[in-house]
């Protein structure tokens, strides 16, 4: 191995296949040895089971949907408003400094210490859980994408207005596309972070959803169900990570060269 070189495409498949057969091997060990009883972690193949029985007795594909809807929707709104003022952030200062300290004191405080006011506010639907998602991926979006933004080489700048080029077409035609890339990979990152607030918003005043099962099978000492339901978490999040690596590469080419 040597630092910063790349493997290839099928090295990087073994390894990473490896490493979660190698996690699952520990796993079974621990639990069909007996070392951790069944109460406190149940072993691969309980998980196996109590997770086809969640699907095929429990109605647990609507969990799942109800989930999906809350993190794309609350999602999908804090991306729409965060992304175009993090660029105007970014490209024009006077914006930067009007907004940028309320946004700094924003992004620090944590969306869960919001659901009592929002309960108040909202209620326990759908507006409560999606509002706890958009307050913890806006304040990040706009922050990322701001500096992104504001990264964005002189020297294209100077090139542009060289040409003839006024500030809306800087904009348009040098910030944009240079930040683009980077835009799209620090929404992948936020998307994984709204998953962890779409949990903890289920966790409190929900009727469905994967955090509401979850806190279900934990009142009935359900470790299988609640191993099942943090797997799915974790297999929903990394198909949505390699699709937005394949719409990065799809999209903006030129990033990678």
């Amino acid at each position: 191995m040597k630092p910063l070189v790349p493997v290839s495409t099928g090295a990087r498949i073994i390894l990473g296949a490896g490493f979660f057969v190698m996690f699952v091997a520990v796993w079974g060990a621990a639990t069909w040895s007996g070392w951790v009883p069944p109460l406190f972690l149940a072993s691969p193949d309980r998980t196996l089971a109590a997770g086809w029985s969640l699907l095929t007795e429990f109605g647990f594909a609507g969990d799942i949907a109800i989930t999906i809807f809350r993190v794309v929707g609350g999602f999908l709104i804090a991306a729409a408003i965060g992304v175009p003022l993090g660029l105007m952030m970014g490209a024009f200062k006077p914006i930067e400094a009007f907004f940028e300290p309320f946004v700094s004191f924003a992004r620090y405080l944590p969306a869960s210490a919001f659901i009592p006011l929002l309960i108040l506010w909202a209620g326990v639907g759908e507006a409560q859980k999606l509002s706890v998602i958009f307050i913890g991926s806006f304040f990040q979006v706009v922050i990322m994408v701001a500096l992104i933004a504001g990264g964005t080489r002189m020297d294209l700048v100077e090139a542009a207005y060289t040409l003839g080029a006024r500030s809306r077409g800087i904009l348009r035609r040098v910030i944009i596309p240079s930040a683009a890339p980077q835009v799209m990979e620090t929404l992948r990152l936020v998307l994984g972070w709204a998953w962890t607030y779409v949990i903890v918003a289920e966790l409190i005043g929900a009727t469905s959803g994967i955090g509401h099962m979850i806190m279900d099978s934990q009142r009935l000492l359900d470790t299988g169900q609640m191993i099942f339901g943090i797997v799915v978490i974790g297999l929903i999040g990394l198909i949505t990570d390699f699709l937005f690596k394949a719409l990065n590469r799809a999209l903006f080419p030129w990033a990678s060269l």
